[in-house]
Protein backbone atom coordinates (compact mmCIF):
# COMPACT_ATOMS: atom_id res chain seq x y z
CA UNK A 1 0.00 0.00 0.00
CA UNK A 2 1.50 3.23 -0.86
CA UNK A 3 1.13 6.57 1.12
CA UNK A 4 1.14 10.18 -0.23
CA UNK A 5 3.85 12.09 1.08
CA UNK A 6 2.73 15.03 3.34
CA UNK A 7 3.12 18.60 1.66
CA UNK A 8 5.32 20.62 3.51
CA UNK A 9 4.70 23.31 2.52
CA UNK A 10 1.05 23.30 3.59
CA UNK A 11 1.10 22.68 7.14
CA UNK A 12 -1.46 21.70 9.34
CA UNK A 13 -2.38 24.86 11.80
CA UNK A 14 -2.38 24.00 15.73
CA UNK A 15 -2.60 26.35 18.15
CA UNK A 16 -0.71 26.99 21.25
CA UNK A 17 2.77 26.65 21.10
CA UNK A 18 4.42 23.95 23.71
CA UNK A 19 7.79 24.52 25.52
CA UNK A 20 10.17 21.83 25.53
CA UNK A 21 13.46 22.28 27.80
CA UNK A 22 15.61 19.15 27.56
CA UNK A 23 18.15 18.65 30.61
CA UNK A 24 21.67 18.00 29.61
CA UNK A 25 24.78 18.26 31.29
CA UNK A 26 28.33 17.11 30.71
CA UNK A 27 28.54 12.90 29.89
CA UNK A 28 24.97 13.44 28.55
CA UNK A 29 24.13 11.25 25.25
CA UNK A 30 23.87 13.25 22.37
CA UNK A 31 21.15 10.84 20.65
CA UNK A 32 18.96 10.94 23.56
CA UNK A 33 18.95 15.00 22.90
CA UNK A 34 18.77 15.36 19.40
CA UNK A 35 16.20 12.26 18.45
CA UNK A 36 13.20 14.02 20.27
CA UNK A 37 14.34 17.52 19.40
CA UNK A 38 14.09 16.23 15.57
CA UNK A 39 10.76 14.65 16.12
CA UNK A 40 9.48 18.12 17.96
CA UNK A 41 11.02 19.78 15.04
CA UNK A 42 9.78 17.89 11.75
CA UNK A 43 6.24 18.05 14.04
CA UNK A 44 6.56 22.00 13.31
CA UNK A 45 6.87 21.53 9.60
CA UNK A 46 3.40 20.00 9.72
CA UNK A 47 2.18 22.49 11.67
CA UNK A 48 2.72 21.90 15.17
CA UNK A 49 4.47 24.47 17.44
CA UNK A 50 6.68 23.10 19.60
CA UNK A 51 9.61 25.11 21.32
CA UNK A 52 12.90 23.18 22.13
CA UNK A 53 15.50 24.54 24.35
CA UNK A 54 18.44 23.12 26.38
CA UNK A 55 18.51 23.68 30.21
CA UNK A 56 21.90 22.68 32.51
CA UNK A 57 21.79 22.68 36.42
CA UNK A 58 24.18 25.61 35.89
CA UNK A 59 23.33 27.68 33.04
CA UNK A 60 26.79 26.52 30.81
CA UNK A 61 27.16 24.61 27.65
CA UNK A 62 27.53 21.32 28.22
CA UNK A 63 29.83 18.50 26.35
CA UNK A 64 28.25 15.07 25.12
CA UNK A 65 29.64 11.57 25.83
CA UNK A 66 31.10 12.35 22.02
CA UNK A 67 32.97 15.23 22.53
CA UNK A 68 30.45 17.42 20.78
CA UNK A 69 29.59 20.69 22.87
CA UNK A 70 26.12 21.65 23.13
CA UNK A 71 25.28 25.56 23.40
CA UNK A 72 22.49 25.57 26.57
CA UNK A 73 19.57 28.34 26.12
CA UNK A 74 18.30 28.59 29.76
CA UNK A 75 19.24 27.82 33.42
CA UNK A 76 16.66 26.04 35.87
CA UNK A 77 16.03 29.62 36.95
CA UNK A 78 15.25 30.48 33.38
CA UNK A 79 12.10 28.20 33.28
CA UNK A 80 9.04 29.78 34.47
CA UNK A 81 6.75 27.36 32.93
CA UNK A 82 7.28 24.64 30.19
CA UNK A 83 4.99 22.46 28.73
CA UNK A 84 6.92 19.04 28.59
CA UNK A 85 10.38 18.64 30.72
CA UNK A 86 12.91 15.58 29.05
CA UNK A 87 15.52 14.22 30.67
CA UNK A 88 18.32 12.94 28.56
CA UNK A 89 20.69 10.15 29.61
CA UNK A 90 23.90 9.31 29.20
CA UNK A 91 26.88 6.43 29.75
CA UNK A 92 27.96 8.15 33.64
CA UNK A 93 24.57 7.07 34.62
CA UNK A 94 24.20 4.34 36.70
CA UNK A 95 28.18 3.67 37.12
CA UNK A 96 28.36 7.72 39.10
CA UNK A 97 25.32 8.91 41.71
CA UNK A 98 23.30 11.45 40.19
CA UNK A 99 24.98 14.97 41.32
CA UNK A 100 23.18 17.00 44.48
CA UNK A 101 23.12 19.85 41.34
CA UNK A 102 21.57 17.54 38.86
CA UNK A 103 18.89 16.33 40.66
CA UNK A 104 18.00 19.44 42.44
CA UNK A 105 17.43 21.04 39.47
CA UNK A 106 15.53 18.35 38.17
CA UNK A 107 13.18 18.72 40.79
CA UNK A 108 12.93 22.63 40.32
CA UNK A 109 11.86 22.12 36.59
CA UNK A 110 10.04 19.46 36.98
CA UNK A 111 7.50 21.40 39.59
CA UNK A 112 6.81 24.13 37.31
CA UNK A 113 6.63 21.41 33.90
CA UNK A 114 2.98 20.22 33.08
CA UNK A 115 4.76 16.91 32.75
CA UNK A 116 8.18 15.01 33.05
CA UNK A 117 10.11 12.37 30.91
CA UNK A 118 13.30 10.78 30.55
CA UNK A 119 15.43 8.88 28.13
CA UNK A 120 17.27 5.83 28.81
CA UNK A 121 19.38 5.92 31.80
CA UNK A 122 17.68 9.59 32.56
CA UNK A 123 15.29 7.90 34.87
CA UNK A 124 18.18 7.62 37.40
CA UNK A 125 17.97 11.35 37.69
CA UNK A 126 14.09 11.46 37.86
CA UNK A 127 14.34 8.74 40.35
CA UNK A 128 17.46 10.54 42.45
CA UNK A 129 14.62 13.68 42.36
CA UNK A 130 11.97 11.44 43.55
CA UNK A 131 9.93 11.82 40.54
CA UNK A 132 9.71 7.85 40.37
CA UNK A 133 8.53 7.21 43.50
CA UNK A 134 5.76 4.61 43.71
CA UNK A 135 5.72 5.12 39.77
CA UNK A 136 6.17 2.38 36.80
CA UNK A 137 9.21 3.62 35.09
CA UNK A 138 11.95 1.92 32.50
CA UNK A 139 15.26 2.30 31.29
CA UNK A 140 18.09 0.92 29.38
CA UNK A 141 17.82 -2.69 29.44
CA UNK A 142 21.22 -3.19 30.50
CA UNK A 143 20.61 -0.83 33.45
CA UNK A 144 16.86 -2.19 34.43
CA UNK A 145 17.97 -4.43 37.35
CA UNK A 146 20.14 -1.72 38.62
CA UNK A 147 17.03 0.62 38.83
CA UNK A 148 15.01 -1.58 40.37
CA UNK A 149 18.03 -2.22 43.20
CA UNK A 150 18.80 1.33 43.78
CA UNK A 151 15.08 2.56 44.17
CA UNK A 152 12.86 -0.57 45.29
CA UNK A 153 10.20 1.76 45.61
CA UNK A 154 10.03 2.24 41.49
CA UNK A 155 8.06 -0.76 39.74
CA UNK A 156 10.73 -1.48 36.91
CA UNK A 157 9.22 -2.53 33.58
CA UNK A 158 12.72 -3.95 32.23
CA UNK A 159 10.91 -4.94 28.56
CA UNK A 160 8.82 -1.62 27.99
CA UNK A 161 9.89 0.29 25.26
CA UNK A 162 8.14 3.76 27.43
CA UNK A 163 5.77 3.92 30.09
CA UNK A 164 3.55 6.69 31.02
CA UNK A 165 2.75 6.98 34.97
CA UNK A 166 0.26 10.29 34.96
CA UNK A 167 2.45 12.70 34.06
CA UNK A 168 5.30 10.96 33.88
CA UNK A 169 6.83 8.92 31.02
CA UNK A 170 10.33 6.76 31.07
CA UNK A 171 11.89 5.38 28.02
CA UNK A 172 14.57 2.46 27.22
CA UNK A 173 17.67 3.34 25.75
CA UNK A 174 19.03 6.10 23.17
CA UNK A 175 16.40 4.93 19.95
CA UNK A 176 13.55 4.61 22.42
CA UNK A 177 13.84 8.38 23.30
CA UNK A 178 12.09 9.00 19.61
CA UNK A 179 9.54 6.57 20.50
CA UNK A 180 8.61 8.73 23.46
CA UNK A 181 9.01 11.66 22.06
CA UNK A 182 6.29 9.99 18.89
CA UNK A 183 3.91 9.17 21.68
CA UNK A 184 4.08 12.44 23.25
CA UNK A 185 2.99 14.74 19.90
CA UNK A 186 0.28 11.92 19.09
CA UNK A 187 -0.84 12.95 22.44
CA UNK A 188 -0.67 16.80 21.76
CA UNK A 189 -1.76 16.76 18.47
CA UNK A 190 -2.98 13.14 17.76
CA UNK A 191 -2.58 9.74 15.33
CA UNK A 192 -2.70 11.60 11.81
CA UNK A 193 0.09 13.85 12.23
CA UNK A 194 2.11 11.97 14.19
CA UNK A 195 2.10 9.10 11.47
CA UNK A 196 3.31 11.57 8.90
CA UNK A 197 6.10 12.73 10.99
CA UNK A 198 7.57 9.01 11.77
CA UNK A 199 7.36 8.52 8.02
CA UNK A 200 9.33 11.35 7.32
CA UNK A 201 11.87 10.23 9.50
CA UNK A 202 11.46 6.94 8.47
CA UNK A 203 10.92 5.39 11.67
CA UNK A 204 8.12 3.13 12.94
CA UNK A 205 5.17 5.11 14.45
CA UNK A 206 5.20 2.09 17.28
CA UNK A 207 7.12 -0.86 17.20
CA UNK A 208 5.99 -4.46 18.30
CA UNK A 209 7.34 -5.89 21.10
CA UNK A 210 9.52 -5.00 23.59
CA UNK A 211 13.14 -4.04 24.72
CA UNK A 212 14.10 -7.71 24.72
CA UNK A 213 14.34 -8.34 20.94
CA UNK A 214 17.02 -5.39 21.02
CA UNK A 215 19.11 -7.67 23.85
CA UNK A 216 19.53 -10.22 21.59
CA UNK A 217 22.82 -11.75 21.27
CA UNK A 218 21.74 -13.19 17.51
CA UNK A 219 24.10 -16.25 17.10
CA UNK A 220 23.05 -15.55 13.36
CA UNK A 221 26.58 -15.09 11.13
CA UNK A 222 26.69 -11.42 10.41
CA UNK A 223 27.17 -10.79 6.82
CA UNK A 224 29.79 -9.39 4.95
CA UNK A 225 27.67 -7.62 2.66
CA UNK A 226 26.01 -4.38 4.18
CA UNK A 227 22.73 -4.63 2.17
CA UNK A 228 22.76 -8.34 4.05
CA UNK A 229 23.82 -6.62 7.28
CA UNK A 230 20.69 -4.19 6.82
CA UNK A 231 18.32 -7.07 7.31
CA UNK A 232 19.47 -7.85 10.72
CA UNK A 233 18.37 -4.16 11.75
CA UNK A 234 15.58 -4.30 9.98
CA UNK A 235 14.03 -7.78 11.31
CA UNK A 236 15.31 -7.33 14.93
CA UNK A 237 13.17 -3.74 15.09
CA UNK A 238 9.91 -5.25 13.83
CA UNK A 239 10.07 -9.16 14.15
CA UNK A 240 6.76 -9.19 13.67
CA UNK A 241 6.64 -6.95 10.30
CA UNK A 242 6.42 -8.43 6.47
CA UNK A 243 9.68 -9.95 6.02
CA UNK A 244 9.07 -11.75 2.57
CA UNK A 245 11.27 -11.87 0.01
CA UNK A 246 9.39 -9.44 -1.90
CA UNK A 247 8.99 -6.61 1.21
CA UNK A 248 13.21 -7.31 2.17
CA UNK A 249 14.10 -6.87 -2.05
CA UNK A 250 12.09 -3.95 -1.86
CA UNK A 251 13.56 -1.86 1.28
CA UNK A 252 16.64 -2.68 0.25
CA UNK A 253 16.04 -1.58 -3.40
CA UNK A 254 16.76 -4.86 -5.08
CA UNK A 255 15.51 -7.30 -6.80
CA UNK A 256 14.54 -10.37 -5.71
CA UNK A 257 16.62 -12.48 -7.50
CA UNK A 258 19.51 -10.30 -7.05
CA UNK A 259 18.93 -10.48 -3.18
CA UNK A 260 18.33 -14.51 -3.47
CA UNK A 261 22.01 -14.80 -5.58
CA UNK A 262 23.30 -12.74 -2.74
CA UNK A 263 22.57 -15.08 0.52
CA UNK A 264 23.11 -18.03 -1.78
CA UNK A 265 26.91 -17.17 -2.39
CA UNK A 266 27.74 -15.34 0.55
CA UNK A 267 25.66 -17.23 3.20
CA UNK A 268 24.35 -20.55 1.46
CA UNK A 269 20.93 -19.93 2.55
CA UNK A 270 17.89 -17.95 1.65
CA UNK A 271 16.29 -14.80 2.36
CA UNK A 272 13.42 -16.86 4.06
CA UNK A 273 15.64 -19.11 5.92
CA UNK A 274 18.11 -16.78 7.50
CA UNK A 275 15.13 -14.31 9.27
CA UNK A 276 13.73 -17.64 10.30
CA UNK A 277 16.76 -17.58 12.49
CA UNK A 278 17.14 -14.19 13.60
CA UNK A 279 13.80 -14.69 14.95
CA UNK A 280 14.88 -17.97 16.74
CA UNK A 281 17.24 -16.38 18.61
CA UNK A 282 15.30 -13.59 19.50
CA UNK A 283 12.32 -16.57 20.64
CA UNK A 284 14.85 -17.65 22.57
CA UNK A 285 15.97 -14.22 24.21
CA UNK A 286 12.18 -14.44 25.04
CA UNK A 287 12.04 -17.16 26.19
CA UNK A 288 15.24 -16.78 28.96
CA UNK A 289 13.10 -13.99 29.93
CA UNK A 290 10.30 -15.83 30.61
CA UNK A 291 7.85 -15.04 28.66
CA UNK A 292 5.15 -18.23 27.70
CA UNK A 293 5.61 -20.03 24.43
CA UNK A 294 2.77 -18.37 22.78
CA UNK A 295 3.84 -14.85 23.66
CA UNK A 296 7.43 -15.53 22.71
CA UNK A 297 5.85 -17.02 19.17
CA UNK A 298 3.86 -13.66 18.81
CA UNK A 299 6.39 -11.21 19.12
CA UNK A 300 9.45 -13.02 17.29
CA UNK A 301 7.28 -13.00 14.32
CA UNK A 302 6.90 -16.38 14.30
CA UNK A 303 2.95 -16.95 12.77
CA UNK A 304 2.49 -19.55 15.34
CA UNK A 305 3.35 -21.26 18.43
CA UNK A 306 3.27 -24.79 16.27
CA UNK A 307 5.51 -22.96 13.71
CA UNK A 308 7.86 -21.94 16.82
CA UNK A 309 8.20 -26.12 17.66
CA UNK A 310 9.28 -27.01 14.71
CA UNK A 311 11.90 -24.67 14.36
CA UNK A 312 13.15 -25.67 17.78
CA UNK A 313 12.77 -29.19 17.16
CA UNK A 314 14.91 -29.29 13.92
CA UNK A 315 17.55 -26.32 15.14
CA UNK A 316 17.96 -27.54 18.89
CA UNK A 317 16.22 -31.15 18.70
CA UNK A 318 13.63 -30.21 21.68
CA UNK A 319 10.29 -28.21 22.54
CA UNK A 320 10.49 -24.43 23.66
CA UNK A 321 8.94 -25.46 26.86
CA UNK A 322 11.66 -27.82 27.52
CA UNK A 323 14.44 -24.89 26.86
CA UNK A 324 13.28 -22.49 28.79
CA UNK A 325 12.93 -25.04 31.86
CA UNK A 326 16.74 -25.87 31.05
CA UNK A 327 17.63 -22.28 30.85
CA UNK A 328 15.82 -21.90 34.67
CA UNK A 329 17.57 -24.57 35.85
CA UNK A 330 20.83 -23.63 34.14
CA UNK A 331 19.94 -19.37 35.68
CA UNK A 332 19.33 -21.46 39.43
CA UNK A 333 22.62 -23.79 39.14
CA UNK A 334 24.58 -20.58 38.32
CA UNK A 335 23.44 -18.63 41.17
CA UNK A 336 23.85 -20.91 43.32
CA UNK A 337 27.49 -21.71 42.56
Amino acid sequence: MKYPIPDLDKPRTTSGQRRVVILVYDGVKLLDVSGPAEVFAEANRLGASYHVGLVSASGEDVVTSVGIKLVVDLSPGDVTDADTLLVAGGDIFPRTPVPRDLSDATTDLAARSRRVASICTGAFILAAAGRLDGKRATTHWKAADKLAARYPGIAVEPDSIYTRDGTTYTSAGVTAGIDLALALVEEDHGAELTRDVARMLVVYLQRTGGQSQFSVPLTVAPPRTPALRHIIDIVTADPAGDHSLAALAGRLNLSQRHLTRLFREELATTPARYVESIRFDIAKSLLNQGHTATAAAALAGFPSYESLRRVFAREIQMSPAVYQRRFRTALRRGAEG
